[in-house]
């Protein structure tokens, strides 16, 4: 039998995330003259801040943890330190080779030992929690309130509030590409025939009524809410999980609010549109939790749809480049762009996983009492 779990996915969209972390902004490649491995062998930086040294082995933690627990999901004790300590290394290790060839890093023999070290930590924590219980009781409350095959939308609803980090034109509405994507095309597509399929370059769109906002912010918050409910066959589970996603959400969307614009001006998105929509999807989603779990998911798909179709035609933040150079003294600015990606790709990745769950066999479809 196939374990499925949904640490294997994060992992690797972690893993991403370190990499992209690591090499942004991507820029400035050079061959400096030395081997890849000198840093192995280099003397310790003279410079270092207390920041580096809790980001480099912090930041190796939760990689060493999912990779433990993916290994133990499957029976494989060995792989618990295969997996969660010797892949981390490896990963650190190609990360510093890379960073030679970039001018802006300095690889560093102190950051392996500091991301190994992170990996390590995590490992020791999968062992514990796997020693003490509490994994196996996890996965018993996981089983018995989303089923057994929920890991697909475990993983989307647990990258959602990432994606909420990037400052977005409608609060809570993901997946505003096109402006980026006519851009592309039109850099690919120059001095070319294919120029005049593109609509015509420097036309802003017109703001969006606040009727209009009010109705994405609802869309853009139900999406999450019935993907989960696809997997939460009780009622009134279903209602105590809405509770603590609209709480969430909220929480996501000041934090996003007080990175982007400053702490003083956490709640600034939380306009009277803004407020409608949140109280609308609220209203909505109590009497959407009664639905069968197959048309709970068709209506996030018309969610999804009808939000990216009304999305695309709004403008995008006009004060996000300003933010983002003041964002944390740019600290977290290599994570800003991969919420970007996020708020990006979500919708269009719920999409075919919504498509995926709607193609397969219906079921147990009856929602129990």
């Amino acid at each position: 039998m196939v374990v499925r779990s949904s640490a294997w996915p994060l992992a690797v969209l972690y893993a991403a995330l370190i990499g992209y972390a690591s090499l942004y902004p991507f820029s400035g490649w050079r061959i400096q003259g030395v081997d890849p491995w000198s840093w192995l062998l280099a003397p310790w930086p003279q410079y270092w801040t207390a920041f580096d040294v809790g980001a480099n082995f912090a930041g190796y933690m939760p990689l060493g943890l999912l990779l433990a627990l993916g290994a133990m999901r499957l029976g494989w004790r060995s792989g618990v330190w295969w997996l969660g300590l010797l892949m981390p290394a490896v990963l650190s290790a190609a990360v510093e080779s890379t960073q030679t060839y970039l001018l802006a890093r300095v690889p560093s023999n102190v950051d392996f030992l500091l991301n190994s070290g992170g990996a390590l930590v995590g490992v020791l924590l999968a062992v514990f929690l796997d020693q003490t219980g509490m994994v196996r009781r996890w996965t018993q409350w996981r089983e018995s309130w989303f089923g057994a095959s929920a890991y697909g939308s475990l993983v989307l609803v647990a990258l959602w509030p990432l994606a909420l980090l990037y400052p977005l034109a409608v609060p809570f509405g993901l997946g505003q590409v096109w402006d980026r994507v006519a851009e592309t095309l039109g850099e690919w597509w120059w001095d070319t025939p294919f120029m005049y399929w593109l609509p015509e370059q420097g036309v802003s769109n017109d703001p969006l009524s606040p009727l209009t906002e009010a109705f994405c912010v609802a869309l853009g918050l139900l999406a999450p809410l019935l993907m989960a409910f696809g997997d939460l066959r009780i009622w009134w589970r279903r209602l105590v999980f809405a509770a603590a996603f609209f709480l969430a959400a909220l929480g996501v969307g000041g934090l996003s609010g007080a990175l982007t614009y400053g702490p003083t001006h956490a709640w600034s998105w939380a306009t009277e549109p803004v407020q409608a929509g949140v109280v609308v999807a609220f209203c909505a989603a109590l009497v959407l939790a009664f639905l069968p779990r197959r048309l709970c998911l068709a209506i996030m798909l018309m969610c999804l749809g009808v939000s990216l179709a009304v999305l695309n035609r709004a403008p995008e933040v006009p004060y996000f480049a300003q933010s983002v150079e003041i964002w944390e003294q740019g600290r977290f600015i290599r994570f800003h762009g991969l919420s970007q990606w996020l708020s990006w790709i979500w919708p269009f990745a719920a999409i075919v996983y919504g498509l995926g769950a709607l193609a397969r066999s219906p079921g147990r479809d009856r929602l129990p009492a």
